[in-house]
Formats: structure tokens, C-alpha cells, sequence
């Protein structure tokens, strides 16, 4: 793909320090491209970070046919840059955009545009500890057309900042809320991808959530509201002695990259998986008795984020001894080394600008 660089880069040239913050502050540049059925994918290219002009009847505006990824860049001990599992995030965004009706982006050009971006913006890539570049894919649908159809335009773009993580530079475990009255999804609907609808559907919850002392929302399913599915925007999983447990994915869960990263690193570290159906009731009651010690958000944004309690229908339900467990603490220490090239990549999982 030939990637042409219509500016240079606003400001100093000094590297920039990352915010205290998540997802509030954007790079100077971003990486642009339409797609049209006569001519597909054509016009690659980084230029100045701005406002984009919308026809007031375009398709994501009023049907909603958008996706989105989410990924980093890490700055490693030796200044170079570490993205993490690429080639899975492009993969996933192609899937998102099926079942949106949307057109693929080749997986290696799709790589190749966040590379450039990434290496056009290298300054913005902080190196302060647990801080990272956050790197968001887009694709939108902008044919101007009032009518229930598949667009037959669309803009593919890449934006991004700099981040601490996603509770700022602590990793102190959160409250989270067992909602019985919302759902996310359902099997056969859209929660495999990742598209807009799904996180504003869940935008109600968790304000109800954080308004009772919560962070977080757990989803249960949509049909039974009866077995866990995911936490917040993340994935789920729970410690039993050292075993970790997690939700078997099941078309309503999204297949998430930092999920797959951790299945595939814990048995290496001596901790077991098991992916199954998880009961709510039969997860509280071994809550409550001490069986289940730690229980892990697994997300982009926020790597690993441990869980101390869930809400229940009034009733709190402490994991633990409040605090992150030490199966918890291993695989955070032993993926973040990876991301960041503190330890050699067994796994083959990073692309090293």
C-alpha cells in the first residue's frame, strides 16, 4: 500500500509525556482512506488530526454501521517500539466489519497503516512506566442515504494518544455490578464485533453502576440472564486455587485479543485453563465461600484489571482479601514484560518498530 504523508507533524519534535489519564489526549497526526465500490480501497494517507466533514444523511449517523479496534504501542527499554499482536487486531476488525456488512481491509496494509502512523507519531510513545500509545482503528460508513442498506461509502482511519492505564497509573481492584435488568447482547446479534451499538447499549448500566459506588458492569447472558459473559467493555475470568475459569465464548462475547494472550500464556506460568459456561449463583456461592481467591478483567485498555466485589441484587460479594491476587499479579508482571520488550517474545506477538 503506498501511504502518502501530506504533513509533518505539529509542534516540538520532543517526545511527549503521557497524561494521568485515559483516552483524552490525540496525536497531531492520523491515517485516512476511502473505500468505493468501483475503486475500493485508494487514497492511503497521514495527514493533520481533525475534525471530519459528514453529510447529515450519512449511513453512521443514522443506521449505526460503524467498528472499531483497539491496540497499543509500548516504548521499550532499548527506545524502539513494541506493537503488540497486530496482525490478531486486524484480523478481528475484518470480522467486526462482516458482520457489519462493511468491506475488509487487507490484513497486511491494515498492519502496515498502523505501523506508519505509529512511526509518524513515534514522538507521542511515552516510556514512563505503565504508559503506553493507545492506537484506535475506525471504519465508518459515510454514503449520504436515507434508506436501510449497507453504505457504499466508507472512511477507514486511524487516531490515537498517549495513556497511563485505564484507572490512571494505579492498579487497585474495582467494585462491579451484576446487572439483572440490562443485557449486552445476544447470541446471533452483535456481540462479537466490535461496533459503537454495543457500548452505548451499556452506557445506562454503568452509570446506574457507578452511581451505587461501582466501576464496572458484569453482563449476564441475554436469553437466561443467567450465565456470565463480560465485564464492562473486557472479558472475564476467576481464580480457583490455580486454576483460571472463564466464560467459553459463545457468538455473544467478543474474542478478545488480550483474552487469547492471557489463555495462551497462563498454563506456561504453571496456572490452568478452563473455558466453560459460568452460573452467576454457583459463581457467588463459591465467592462467598473462599473457593474463588481473584477474578480479572482482560482488555486492551486496561491490560488486567483486578476485581474485589461484585453486587448482586443488594448484596455485596468480596473476592478475596480485597487486594490483587498473586495469580493476578503474575500474569500482568509476565505479559506487560512481553509488551514491552522487557523479556524475550516467545510467542512471536510483537511487531518491533
Amino acid at each position: 500500500m503506498d501511504i502518502k504523508i501530506s504533513a509533518a507533524p505539529n509542534g516540538s519534535p520532543q517526545p511527549v509525556e503521557a497524561p494521568t489519564s485515559f483516552g483524552n489526549v490525540f496525536c497531531d497526526l492520523m491515517f485516512m482512506q476511502e473505500y468505493t465500490i468501483e475503486a475500493g480501497w485508494h487514497d492511503a494517507r497521514i495527514v493533520p488530526y481533525g475534525p471530519i466533514a459528514l453529510d447529515p444523511a450519512a449511513t453512521v449517523l443514522h443506521y449505526g454501521q460503524e467498528i472499531f479496534e483497539g491496540t497499543k504501542a509500548y516504548r521499550r527499554p532499548d527506545g524502539r517500539i513494541n506493537l503488540f499482536r497486530p496482525w490478531e487486531n486486524a484480523a478481528r476488525f475484518n470480522r467486526s466489519a462482516a458482520r457489519m456488512a462493511m468491506p475488509a481491509v487487507d490484513v497486511e496494509d491494515h498492519v502496515q497503516a498502523m505501523s506508519a502512523w505509529v512511526s509518524a507519531v513515534a514522538r507521542w510513545v511515552p516510556s514512563e512506566p505503565g504508559t503506553s500509545l493507545y492506537i484506535r482503528p475506525t471504519m465508518i460508513a459515510t454514503q449520504a442515504h436515507l434508506g436501510v442498506s449497507a453504505s457504499n461509502r466508507y472512511l477507514h482511519y486511524i487516531i490515537g494518544g498517549p495513556v497511563a492505564g485505564f484507572q490512571g497509573r494505579s492498579f487497585g481492584a474495582v467494585g462491579v455490578q451484576i446487572s439483572d435488568e440490562h443485557v449486552r447482547a445476544v447470541k446471533g446479534g452483535t456481540g462479537a464485533a466490535k461496533t459503537g451499538g454495543n457500548y452505548a447499549a451499556g452506557l445506562l448500566a454503568a452509570g446506574n453502576a457507578r452511581a451505587l459506588g461501582y466501576q464496572q458492569v458484569l453482563w449476564l447472558d441475554g436469553v437466561h440472564r443467567r450465565y456470565v459473559e463480560e465485564v464492562g467493555g473486557m472479558n472475564i475470568a476467576f481464580v480457583r486455587g490455580n486454576e483460571i475459569i472463564t466464560p467459553a465464548l459463545s457468538g455473544s462475547i467478543l474474542e478478545g485479543i488480550t483474552r487469547d494472550s492471557v489463555l495462551r500464556l497462563a498454563p506456561d506460568l504453571g496456572f490452568p485453563v478452563r473455558e466453560e459456561q459460568i452460573d452467576v449463583d454457583e459463581l457467588l456461592r463459591n465467592i462467598d465461600a473462599g473457593h474463588i481467591t481473584e477474578s480479572f478483567g482482560i482488555g486492551t485498555a486496561a491490560v488486567i484489571a483486578p476485581v474485589n466485589r461484585f453486587g448482586y441484587k443488594g448484596v455485596d460479594h468480596h473476592v478475596g482479601d480485597g487486594k490483587p491476587g498473586p495469580v493476578t499479579l503474575a500474569l500482568y508482571a509476565a505479559l506487560t514484560d512481553i509488551q514491552y520488550g522487557r523479556v524475550p517474545d516467545p510467542y512471536g506477538w510483537t511487531l518491533m518498530l
